[in-house]
């Protein structure tokens, strides 16, 4: 405690060995963080990470747009002029399969099979929560519900970047995220190892000359069974033990960046935290990212003089979150998408109408902000760039949390990765966050700037919007909303 204190508020300090009991803590230097701002340089960056790659390049998604074909051939060079290359990439099976027989993620992968099968291992998870007649009877569009894999790793060799964004055109060019470069071999290590146990727990992707060109098998060599319908008890016992095992491991399991703190003023902490909770059972599930969440509020709550900064995309905050946010005396913001920036937005069916059901949430959330008499301390905002798909428009999938030191107007700590801090999250899909903990005055300006770059498109929203014919919710989104409530 006495050595966090001396670069830490103490109150801080209390925070921080609460985190030392959830997660390994691997100490960094500011210069280690480079924090990207739009998709253009997302793209360009994970294009070049590929092609510098020597050893590894390991990469978890949702999935991989299925016209992707041009970062699929930066791969291919990458592995054509390097024969000792490996590459590891995951995604979700339901999701990187929705549109088959026609072109779909998996078709798209399985073209990396046909020339470098010994250098490449795909692996595509299935929720074991659906399965037998349900999955037969539930339409692909809605079968997502169930549980997906919806972490976002990219890495290469020792560098990584963790953010929210997916691999495809809107996440390239107009969908604005989150990315966090990080250059450090042990946080790389310590993500290739999730990967890897999590890819242990998922199909395994073959190229096929069959009209799909591809087809999942479930290898012989996974630690666990095939989950089916019979088992899925087993499964999911066998899952947690190992997901357990790994969670409990220490920084000093993987490899030293050999860095050691040069300066007794500046210190920058990041703890890996994951949400596993499908996969685990539920009365000894030891995901780390909810609980973490939890301390990071009871500090808000419980200290004062504090700012903080909470941001998703797809506005559904887990009302315990919410609860907590509200009772605190501390000033924050809150930012969600417009309907004009929601990815959805006017896109085919049921999911037309999810902008409008993330606005009545929205809405909601602004009458808890009234109710508690908190409106002059909480500022709800509603980022809109243009119009989502038409020219010049962009939609918004950022994800997060800031939070001051005592006394600061800059952020100390956030949470960056792939968590929408939903109950979705908390309960059907794999999530995995870091949290970064800061006393250097660099690193704290490079998180404003972060926020100021967010903010560049944001207005305040008030009750009285939803007066305007724009902003009206009908009773049939109102009823969706409820229906679907905990999966959105």
């Amino acid at each position: 405690m006495s050595n966090i204190n001396k670069v830490f508020n103490p109150k801080f300090g209390n925070l921080i060995n609460e985190l030392d009991q959830l997660s390994p803590r691997f100490e960094i230097s500011s210069n280690q963080i480079e924090i990207l701002k739009d998709p253009k340089e997302f793209y360009s960056t994970l294009k070049q990470k590929i092609n510098n790659a020597q050893n590894r390049i390991f990469i978890s998604s949702l999935y991989i747009g299925k016209n992707q074909d041009e970062l699929i051939q930066c791969i291919s060079n990458s592995l054509e002029s390097k024969p000792n290359l490996k590459v590891y990439i995951l995604t979700d099976a339901l999701r990187g399969t929705r549109e088959t027989p026609s072109k779909s993620s998996a078709s798209l992968l399985s073209k990396l099979l046909i020339k470098y099968e010994s250098q490449v291992d795909i692996r595509m998870y299935h929720t074991p929560h659906l399965n037998g007649i349900k999955k037969s009877i539930v339409p692909k569009r809605f079968n997502e519900g169930f549980g997906l894999q919806h972490m976002k790793i990219y890495g290469f060799d020792d560098e990584l970047i963790l953010s929210g964004a997916n691999l495809s055109n809107d996440y390239f060019n107009n969908r604005q995220d989150r990315y966090y470069l990080f250059k450090s071999n042990q946080i790389s290590n310590y993500f290739f190892n999730i990967q890897k146990l999590i890819s242990q727990l998922s199909y395994k992707l073959y190229h096929n000359k069959n009209k799909l060109q591809f087809e999942l098998k479930w290898p012989q060599n996974n630690p666990i069974i095939e989950p089916n319908s019979k088992n899925i008890h087993r499964f999911i016992k066998e899952s947690s033990k190992l997901l357990t095992d790994f969670l409990k491991l220490k920084s000093n399991s993987f490899e030293s960046d050999n860095f050691k703190s040069t300066s007794n003023t500046s210190t920058t902490y990041v703890y890996p935290v994951s949400q596993f909770s499908p996969l685990m059972q539920q009365n000894s599930d030891q995901s780390t990212e909810k609980r973490s969440i939890f301390k990071i509020l009871n500090y808000i709550n419980e200290n004062s003089n504090i700012k903080w900064w909470f941001t998703a995309g797809y506005f559904n905050m887990l009302p315990e979150i919410k609860s907590n946010l509200l009772n605190s005396e501390n000033s924050g913001e809150v930012i969600t998408a417009s309907p004009l920036a929601n990815g959805f937005y006017k896109s085919k069916g049921i999911s037309g109408m999810l902008p409008d059901a993330y606005l009545y949430l929205a809405k909601k959330f602004l009458n808890d902000i009234y109710n508690s008499q908190r409106q002059k301390n909480i500022v709800l905002k509603e980022w809109q760039r243009g119009i989502v798909n038409t020219v010049n428009g962009w939609s918004y999938h950022a994800k997060g949390l800031w939070v001051s030191s005592p006394g600061e107007n800059k952020p100390s700590l956030t949470i960056i990765g792939s968590s929408n801090y939903t109950r979705r999250a908390y309960n059907f899909d794999l999530e995995s966050n870091v949290i970064i903990v800061t006393n250097d005055e660099i690193l704290k300006d490079k998180m404003q700037d972060e926020l100021n770059n967010l903010n560049k498109y944001t207005k305040p929203l008030e009750l009285e919007d939803f007066e305007k014919n724009d902003k009206k919710i009908s009773k049939i989104v109102i009823l969706l909303t409820k229906l679907l409530g905990k999966r959105l």
